[in-house]
């Protein structure tokens, strides 16, 4: 038989009708968020694939849209008095067999957004596809600008990438000025399969980054397969009634990812169709470079900021 609580259990008891809504701290500048991209880099990111109408290597169209994300950000962080610092980014790629550096400037771990946008951009043309007032589609070139590039070549060191992520998100969630910020969120952006773990060593590392947080909800982790068939069967932020998966790695993907908070089930309905239903989990497979380019957006862009 149990006694009544001590002080201290008392202390740490919470109803959870008291409990503070998850995901729904607004990001400021005293509440800033993380986002962290883990991008495959080995060999097989040389195949092409379709994106903004032309073909392309997988690693030129995750170059690409890698960098119109950073772009996106900085925009969304800009006012009148300068960019404010609302992201910490960090862009890790992994490639050979355990290789895994920083594609930021100057090979810096992580910056904040506002002296990512200090950085000196390499400035390249992009082809945007443009849509016309007849409906038809127009290929425009565009100047855009490069922060970081990405190569293919070697093996798939996916846990090594995952334990860094979670070693990064893990001194970051412990600093104390981050204690109330929207938790940072893990785009892991492959074409493959893991070359240096098993699955259960996937899921365990997988794992122990979602079970970092703040005090606003656990660290997100969406895992993005793309690849270089665009009429292949694709799953995107799947239901737990559409788990029908193909393959045994696109089951891995699905147990590796985290659920999505209630807010992005409007961008993801948006995307998915009216009649999707929620929860939805965070990973898509054998997704295009379109799709990956929704992914982002909705894991990213549809946070609010104030």
């Amino acid at each position: 038989m149990t006694g009544a609580p001590n002080d201290a259990e008392k202390h740490h008891h919470y109803e959870p009708n008291k409990q503070k809504p998850m995901y729904t701290q607004s990001i400021t500048r005293n509440h800033r968020t993380a986002f962290v991209l883990l991008i495959d880099a080995s060999g097989s990111m040389s195949e092409e694939t379709t994106y903004g109408g032309r073909r392309m290597t997988k690693a030129q169209a995750v170059t690409s849209i890698t960098n119109a994300l950073l772009f996106e950000l900085i925009e969304r962080a800009r006012r009148d008095d300068g960019v404010r610092n609302y992201y910490d980014i960090a862009v890790f790629g992994y490639s050979g067999d355990d290789e895994v550096c920083s594609l930021l400037p100057d090979g810096r771990e992580s910056l904040t957004i506002s002296e990512l946008a200090a950085c000196k951009a390499t400035m390249h043309t992009e082809v945007f596809p443009c849509r016309l007032p007849n409906g038809d589609i127009s290929l425009r070139e565009l100047p855009s600008p490069q922060w970081i590039a990405t190569k293919a070549a070697g093996q798939t060191p996916m846990c090594e990438a995952l334990r860094r992520a979670r070693d990064f998100v893990a001194a970051w969630c412990a600093d104390p000025t981050h204690a109330e910020s929207f938790p940072p969120v893990v785009f892991n952006i492959t074409d493959g399969e893991a070359t240096d773990c098993e699955d259960d060593e996937l899921l365990a590392v997988s794992d122990q980054i979602k079970a970092l947080r703040t005090a606003d909800g656990p660290v997100l982790l969406i895992n993005i397969h793309i690849s270089n068939c665009d009429d292949s069967r694709t799953i995107f932020f799947p239901s737990a009634d559409e788990a029908d998966y193909p393959n045994r790695y696109a089951s891995l993907l699905y147990e590796c990812s985290s659920e999505m908070p209630r807010v992005f089930d409007d961008a993801i309905r948006e995307a998915k169709g009216p009649g999707a239903l929620p929860p939805f989990r965070g990973m898509s497979f054998n997704a295009s470079a379109a799709e990956l380019v929704a992914m982002l957006n909705i894991g990213s862009i549809s946070i609010k900021t104030e």
